[in-house]
């Protein structure tokens, strides 16, 4: 009986040894590893005082532009945006919005919207009108023309950034 008490206390005191043992060896790395990390920690505490605010909307149903108008497309979408301020003011004018987008997406085809590029395109298309609700015009509206419109490009440059970052396809349906 002596004996077996015996080894419990030896188990014991081995087991906190060990785990007081690891427990330093862990902390000793996070301290080594403190400095060669500083950067990338820094960069991820600047991130985390401004972190994007994520709408997403009801999924839409369009007919598209089709021969025949038999195709429809099923597409949720979800915006990403500067900040909560901004999200709750897309908000307040999301019937304009999404009139505009559903307006934007049944003048595509079937085609278009299956290839990669229809796809980013139409996402564009739906971040400048999204951002036409803050006051902002699209950038690339006048590429195509001479050198008189660079100069309103340079303009358009001094205009504050959209507070819509980026729009993100959460769901897409063609049939």
């Amino acid at each position: 009986m002596v004996i077996v008490i015996a080894a419990v206390v030896v188990l014991a005191i081995a087991g906190a040894g060990a785990m007081f043992m690891m427990k330093k060896k862990s902390g000793g790395d996070e301290d080594g590893e403190e400095g060669a990390a500083a950067a990338p920690a820094a960069h991820a505490k600047h991130d985390d005082k401004n972190p994007p605010t994520f709408l997403p909307i009801d999924n839409l149903v369009v007919n598209l532009a089709d021969p025949g108008g038999e195709r429809f497309a099923q597409v949720g979408i979800t915006f990403q945006m500067a900040d909560g301020h901004s999200a709750d003011a897309l908000k307040t004018n999301m019937p304009r919005v999404r009139s505009a987008i559903l307006m934007m997406t049944s003048q595509r085809t079937s085609a278009e919207l299956l290839s990669r590029e229809g796809k980013e395109k139409l996402a564009k298309n739906i971040a400048d009108e999204a951002s036409r609700t803050f006051g902002i015009e699209p950038e690339d509206e006048d590429e195509d023309e001479d050198a008189a419109p660079k100069k309103k490009k340079k303009k358009r440059k001094a205009a504050p950034e959209s507070p819509v970052q980026g729009v993100l396809f959460s769901s897409f349906i063609v049939q």
